[in-house]
């Protein structure tokens, strides 16, 4: 299998968002399409394509949308995955806010910290 030994699989559609919380760690590699990923705290717009791995280095928010269609292998073991929808707002809240409103009225994944 093309992702043996990760935790989960993701297919993503085309403009699909992520949202991962306190997920430093947890490392992606992307087997088709191309991601983008924002990190709270850092800077930098990082993009992945087919064949590239990232580990996530963050322990704050990380938004990831799908470029087009795409497949994600996932290794993490300390954070479980739940869908949600959100509603269009104005963003407010600081980076935390403005990476939200992102998805505005999209569907989406949030990862929350498992106990």
């Amino acid at each position: 299998m093309i992702c043996s030994g990760y935790t989960k699989v993701w297919e993503l559609g085309s403009k699909e968002l992520v949202e991962l919380d306190g997920a430093r760690g947890t490392t992606l590699r992307v087997t088709r399409g191309t991601l983008w990923l924002t990190q709270e705290g850092d800077p930098r717009d990082i993009v992945l394509e087919a064949g590239d791995a990232y580990t996530i280095e963050s322990g704050g928010l990380t938004i990831i949308e799908a470029q087009e269609a795409a497949t994600v292998c996932v290794l993490s073991h300390h954070i479980d995955e739940i869908h949600v929808r959100h509603e269009a707002k104005a963003p407010s809240g600081g980076f935390r806010g403005w990476l939200r409103s992102v998805a505005e009225g999209s569907l989406s994944r949030r990862w929350v910290p498992r106990f």
